[in-house]
């Protein structure tokens, strides 16, 4: 093996040269992007600071002069709450959109390889073992501020209330008063809580796209803080019920829907809904039966309409910001997953693994690292799964594949639809079509695996499947020449059986780069867990039943909607919705609200929801529907001509038939024995020297427990010329 070739970063591959030319960014641009970025650091740092000392009593001195000195627009102190708490947020989704044009695509050109190894607060796990699994020095910094704010905010709180008990009143009276201000006060922390609850899961949000956080590591957020507020939505509930029950007024307190304050039955009612998310999403519940979970989520519709209606419009404006990018997310997913995507073959792996390649358009963009949700018809209307996609965007312009493992009754469908379907000799008839829809894809803005000069890809099972993906845009890189830094790659697989290798025939290297050992050092570790020696058949793998489920022609891709979609359209659709919200609500208050002296909170709180919606339906969907067609006459420009599928399906048809000659080559098989991290990264050390080294895992919790655990502690007692490691979990848990 060259040396050179080896040892120096691919940044300057072997291919056509222009890809290898590096272009300086405009000073222009850099100044730009800074200064967006500091934009939105300084309102993103002055909006939680108003959150977080909300309670001390010089704010609170301010909010009164803020609200005293804008309640005279037409907005009311509705439209001064929304400005004060829901706009920062708003206001930072418009300037994500601004920085992401302006950086255009991301000039891997530009990464550099560190020369001096350093520790990342994403990147080193802190908390290995315990409830909230792997976590990272910066989630760790996330979590005890939200520990802390509350631990503030209750305390501040409760001195408050304790110097308003008057000495007039008797025990019971102070009792109660004080339950229910302080009952209060803990729905109010649980609203600040809200705010952030919804823009985890808004998945193609361009605030995530901004901070390049994936949606499979934003739904930990997600959990986390919906724990949380849940917690004090409870204690809210329960400290008003104690309170009612001490003063004997208990029923007649649920059951009281007034229209000047807040409204009780509607908080009972948002509440119930929030405590059966709740509990069905606790993971005894959600692995017993993931079906009960799923569908009791659902009630998110009932438990923000009726929160609304209990708290009033101005209270809401609290959280609805948040919430208003999560219906921006919602409306264009439900755009998105309207249309049918063809299933371009079906293949039953020996393992039982069903792979499906997808049909999409040439523009659609995404990462070897990223997910989709499928939706089948033929077996539910209405579940989503998300899986990895197992296919490189540079391995075919028009198709995406997906490895689904057989683990539960959706997917154990799925494959007996797709055996069936194998059996008949009309491929093409109605009853062979599987009806399938895809949300995404979804994904990380830029693709980090080509930013390490030196990478471990850690995976237990199906977890192999994007790593596949990895593998192939590597080795496109280095074949086409494309920027990469990549020059070790460690690949660490376990699995139970060895009938699960078949998962390698989705790829062959020596197709895609027949040079890459050359300019590569990349080295495979296989662990057969569940058996002490190869297989008499070892060598020989069974046929797999592969067809396909549609005609060559007129075939229908995946809609480029969400995801990394096109950030202009992404834009104008995110500005118009918030402008036409913004209008709406200013339309409703002149012509409606105030001629007309509408007073009632919950009525108002209505009100304020279906502007949301409305606004998002009809100014947003105007944008929708242009962007449709401009996909359209986009696509109609391409050609989706028969030959060029054709080509697609052919490489994919010869990756397999190569199959049997690429397990042949494998080495590094070890049966009856699982990784022993320990050595594994003791010996990298000494290979690989000082340098940054990327870990991502994709595999059970366990198996990130065990990685995280070993990188954790090699970092703390490395020697000054070993590696730093950085961990990376690529596994969706919902």
């Amino acid at each position: 093996m060259d040396e050179n070739s080896v040892h120096n970063p691919l940044l300057w591959g072997q291919g056509s040269g222009h890809a290898n030319v590096r272009r300086k960014t405009p000073l222009s641009v850099t100044l730009a992007k800074w200064i967006l970025k500091i934009a939105m650091l300084a309102l993103f740092i002055s909006w939680v600071a108003l959150m977080f000392l909300f309670p001390a009593d010089f704010v609170q001195k301010l909010f009164e002069k803020w609200i005293q000195a804008t309640n005279g627009t037409v907005f009311g102190i509705t439209g001064s709450l929304f400005l004060l708490f829901s706009g920062p947020i708003l206001l930072i989704a418009v300037l994500s959109i601004a920085y992401l044009v302006v950086s255009g695509e991301e000039e891997l050109h530009e990464k550099k390889a560190s020369k001096y190894p350093s520790f990342r607060l994403w990147t080193f796990p802190v908390l290995v073992d315990g409830p909230f699994g792997v976590v990272s020095a910066a989630e760790l910094i996330g979590i005890l501020l939200f520990v802390v704010f509350v631990i503030w905010a209750v305390y501040a709180y409760i001195m408050s209330i304790l110097s308003l008990m008057s000495d007039q009143l008797t025990f019971k009276e102070k009792s109660c008063l004080f339950l229910e201000i302080l009952g209060l006060r803990f729905g109010l922390i649980g609203m600040f809580c809200l705010a952030f609850l919804f823009l985890p899961v808004a998945r193609g949000s361009v605030l995530l796209r901004f901070i390049d956080i994936p949606f499979e590591h934003a739904t930990r957020y997600h959990v986390w803080l919906g724990h949380l507020t849940m917690l004090l939505f409870t204690i809210h509930g329960l400290l008003y019920i104690v309170a009612w029950t001490i003063e004997g007024r208990l029923l007649h307190e649920i059951l009281e829907w007034r229209d000047i304050g807040v409204a009780n039955l509607p908080g009972v009612i948002s509440l119930s809904a929030g405590l059966l998310m709740w509990v069905t999403s606790l993971p005894p519940v959600r692995k017993l039966n993931f079906e009960l979970f799923f569908y009791t989520h659902q009630l998110y519709v009932i438990f923000i309409v009726f929160l609304a209606l209990h708290v009033g419009d101005f209270i809401f404006t609290m959280a609805a910001g948040g919430i208003f990018i999560f219906i921006l997310d919602r409306f264009l997913r439900f755009c998105q997953s309207r249309r049918v995507v063809d299933i371009i073959s079906a293949k039953c792996l020996p393992c039982g693994t069903v792979e499906l390649v997808l049909a999409k358009p040439e523009n659609l963009r995404y990462n070897a690292l990223s997910f989709v949700f499928l939706q089948v018809r033929e077996l539910s209307w209405l579940q989503w799964h998300p899986f990895s996609v197992s296919s490189s965007p540079l391995d075919g312009k028009y198709h995406i594949s997906v490895l689904i493992k057989v683990l539960g009754k959706w997917t154990e469908k799925l494959r007996g639809n797709i055996l069936e379907n194998s059996e008949k000799e009309l491929p093409f008839s109605p009853h062979s079509k599987i009806t399938a829809s895809v949300e995404g894809p979804y994904g990380h803005e830029t693709p980090y695996h080509l930013m390490y000069e030196n990478l471990i890809l850690v995976a237990g099972g199906i977890g192999i499947s994007p790593f596949l993906a990895v593998l192939s845009d590597i080795l496109h890189c280095v074949r086409e020449g494309r920027p990469c830094l990549l020059r070790n790659i460690l690949i660490v697989w376990a699995v139970k059986r060895s009938d699960e290798l078949s998962l390698l025939s989705t790829i062959d290297m020596d197709s895609i780069c027949p040079s890459f050992s050359s300019k590569l050092n990349l080295e495979t570790c296989i662990y057969v867990t569940r058996e002490s020696e190869p297989p008499l058949e070892e060598g020989k793998v069974q046929n797999t039943l592969d067809f396909s489920l549609c005609p060559t022609s007129k075939r229908c891709g995946m809609s480029v909607l969400v995801g990394t979609g096109h950030t202009i359209w992404s834009g104008l659709y995110v500005i118009s919705s918030t402008v036409g919200f913004v209008i709406s609500m200013g339309l409703l208050d002149i012509f409606y609200i105030n001629p007309f002296h509408i007073s009632s909170w919950w009525y108002k709180g209505l009100l304020f929801i279906v502007c949301m919606i409305t606004s998002v339906v009809i100014f947003g969907g105007l944008v929708v529907g242009l962007w449709h067609l401009w996909e359209r006459r986009i696509l109609a420009k391409e050609q989706f001509e028969d030959d060029k599928l054709n080509i697609d399906k052919a490489e994919h048809k010869e990756t397999v038939a190569r199959e049997d000659s690429h397990l042949a080559k494998l080495t590094g098989i070890r049966y009856g024995a699982r990784p022993d991290f320990k050595e594994i990264f003791e010996t990298v050390s000494k290979n690989w020297g000082h340098v940054d080294a990327g870990v991502i895992v994709c595999g059970p919790p366990t198996l990130q427990s065990s990685v995280a655990k070993e990188i954790r502690s090699h970092n703390f007692r490395r020697q000054s010329d070993h590696p730093i490691f950085h961990f990376n979990s690529h596994s969706f848990d919902l």
